[in-house]
C-alpha cells in the first residue's frame, strides 16, 4: 500500500459548471478540476468534434471556455470558490 508523502491542505471549494456543483481543490488548474469531475468535453470544435485539453501549457487554445462570463483557458485559470463556467457547445 502506497502512503501519501504530502497532504494537501488546500479547501476544496464548490464551482458551477454548467448549473452543476462540483467540488475542487482552491488554485488547481480549472481543467485539472474538471478532469477529476469527469468533465473531460470542455467544447465542440466548429464541425461539432468534442475538444478538450491538450497541451495543459496554455500554447494550443483547445481548453477555452466561459468562465465567469469571459473566455478563459481551463488550464491556467486556477479554481477559486464560486467561479460559474459554461461549457462551450458539448454535445
Amino acid at each position: 500500500m502506497m502512503k501519501r508523502l504530502v497532504q494537501d491542505e488546500r479547501p476544496l471549494v464548490a464551482i458551477m459548471v454548467d448549473g452543476d456543483s462540483i467540488s475542487a481543490r482552491a488554485g488547481d488548474p480549472l481543467a485539472t478540476a474538471l478532469a477529476l469531475a469527469g468533465r473531460l468535453r470542455l467544447r465542440a470544435s466548429p464541425t461539432g468534434a468534442p475538444r478538450g485539453a491538450f497541451c495543459h501549457m496554455g500554447v494550443c487554445q483547445e481548453c477555452v471556455l466561459h468562465v465567469d462570463g469571459a473566455l478563459r483557458q481551463a488550464c491556467l485559470t486556477p479554481v477559486r470558490a464560486g467561479m460559474a463556467v459554461e461549457l462551450r457547445g458539448v454535445p
